[in-house]
């Protein structure tokens, strides 16, 4: 029997009318289908949120989710409803990825797109995945008061949970306020360029409420955000940005095989033989760690510490160090919040901690004390308490008080506690502590000039007891070394230490402050 002729096929060319729709409807959120939205960045002198995202990211590995969301109120268009998300590589790993779009309605959160921040939220949860979000826009979306008031949506919820479970980094290069600027507040790492402003309100918000009007370039501007530790990382603009996060994630893949050495025998010269003269502790890092592998966080918040991700002979590290150059490296409140976040930062994520110590002890007087430092190096002492990664401590000069308690006591159980031979020890400060111990013969001295000379002799006698090599000598700690081997000492214990177990669940979250 003769069959029946078959249609012929159609041409390889040409495409299904619902394939070609598909097509035409993806490729319409594109900046190359959009090129008056392109045009307002670039008069602004900002990239497009597609761009951040393609420019982060290596080539073709984009996987977006949402592609064809739309508003919800009804006329309303923009391009995936003003939100990217989806998932893709840097530099070979696995991440996640989520972008507002400025040139839709501001880059407001609506209905549909806290739907979507919801859905990657919840996908890093399940995949573990580290999570990188640019958050310029305005808070919510007030045209999608018409259709609902979205207070089911467990946007901030879902996102609180992701909190020490996979590093959360932020990303802000122009305005951000409201709904925005909460989730810039809840991340790990937050990066700004000079053209950010972070408020928890925007001038239409501010206007009713406060009853004047600001524009929007005075609200948290980076001469507020900065310095008072809102901002983790500054960046010169968002390609500076994209570099800062590309190498922030770095230090959570644990060691790299390659590394450059510092010149380690500058070591031996940055602490001055004059225990008054003042050194910036950036150098004492510099020349320890490998080159162009540190990255300092809040360096203008908290200033008596520095806070530094770092590696040693390609092991990632991360670093709380006392400066000298403000208040002689004593610990005050700013300070003991930098340290203690940045303790639960490490400890969340497994990296080990190493102290350089050189501290007077806490800060002191009747105007610190109204910044609740009593509670404030509290914080401190728990966070350090609680933490479970390895430790080491290498001390500078001065380990005094409860200061050097926090930074290099024994008692703490440091894998590795060692000093440099400028190294001094004691309690309290030693000028105090003789006034304390030789009170009566200071008293009984005839005249000033005595009692002077005996408070330089007896605080001398004091010193003497309390060396570098006096401590060692008692095995109060566990060595004085030459400062140009330090960095040896500290990669033999990093390559000693057991890998970290395997976990199922966060250990703890990471304090937004």
């Amino acid at each position: 029997m003769a069959r029946k002729s078959e249609p012929a096929p159609e041409a390889q060319n040409e495409l299904r009318q619902d394939v070609q729709r598909i097509q035409e409807l993806r490729a319409a959120r594109l900046d190359a289908a959009r090129p008056e939205a392109v045009a307002k960045r670039r008069k602004t002198g900002h990239w497009t949120a597609r761009e951040n995202v393609d420019t982060f990211l290596d080539a073709d590995t984009l996987v977006e989710y949402g592609a064809l969301a739309r508003p919800a109120v009804e006329g309303m268009t923009g391009a995936a409803d003003g939100l990217i998300i989806g998932t893709g590589r840097v530099a070979g790993h696995p991440c996640a990825v989520m972008a507002y779009d400025y040139t839709v309605y501001a880059g407001t959160q609506s209905l549909v797109n806290h739907a979507k921040h919801d859905r990657i939220f919840e996908v890093a949860h399940d995949m573990r995945l580290p999570l990188i979000m640019w958050l310029e826009g305005g808070g919510a979306r007030p045209h999608d008061l018409k259709v609902g008031l979205g207070l089911d949506l467990p946007t901030f919820f879902v996102f609180g949970k992701l909190s020490g479970l996979v590093p959360l980094v932020g990303i802000v290069a122009g305005r951000c306020f409201a709904g925005n600027a909460n989730l810039a507040g809840m991340v790990d790492v937050l990066i700004a360029t000079p053209k950010a402003n972070i408020g928890m309100a925007g001038p239409a918000l501010i206007e009713p409420g406060l009853g004047r009007k600001v524009t929007p370039e005075e609200i948290g501007p980076m001469d507020v955000q900065v310095p008072n530790g809102v901002v983790d990382l500054e960046a010169d603009d968002e390609a500076h940005a994209i570099a800062l996060a590309k190498q922030y994630l770095g230090y959570f893949r644990g060691r790299v095989e390659t590394w450059q050495a510092p010149e380690v025998e500058k070591l031996r010269d940055i602490v001055p033989e004059n225990p008054r003269r003042a050194y910036n502790v950036r150098k004492v890092i510099d020349n320890l760690v490998d080159v162009g592998s540190d990255l300092e966080l809040r360096p203008r918040f908290g200033r008596a510490i520095v806070t530094t991700l770092a590696r040693i002979e390609g092991y990632p590290v991360g670093i709380i160090a006392n400066q000298p150059m403000f208040l002689a490296g004593a610990i005050d409140s700013p300070a003991s919040d930098k340290a203690s976040r940045f303790i639960q930062l490490c400890d969340a994520f497994d990296i080990p901690i190493l102290f350089l110590c050189d501290t007077p002890g806490l800060m002191v007087g009747p105007d610190v004390e109204q910044t609740a430092l009593v509670r404030h190096s509290g914080r401190l002492l728990i966070n350090i308490a609680a933490c479970t990664v390895p430790f080491m401590t290498v001390i500078l000069r001065k380990l005094y008080g409860l200061g050097g308690y926090i930074m290099g006591s024994k008692g703490l159980r440091p894998q590795l506690l060692v000093g440099w031979p400028t190294a001094e020890f004691g309690g309290m400060g030693l000028e105090g502590a003789v006034n304390l111990i030789y009170a009566r013969e200071l008293a009984a001295a005839p005249d000033e000039a005595a009692r002077a000379e005996m408070h330089a002799g007896y605080t001398a006698e004091l010193k003497r007891m309390n060396t570098a090599v006096e401590v060692a000598g008692k095995f109060e700690i566990d060595d004085i070394i030459d400062p140009a081997d330090t960095r040896a000492f500290l990669a033999r214990t990093l390559g000693a230490l057991p890998p970290p177990a395997p976990r199922t669940a966060r250990k703890h979250m990471i304090d937004a402050w």
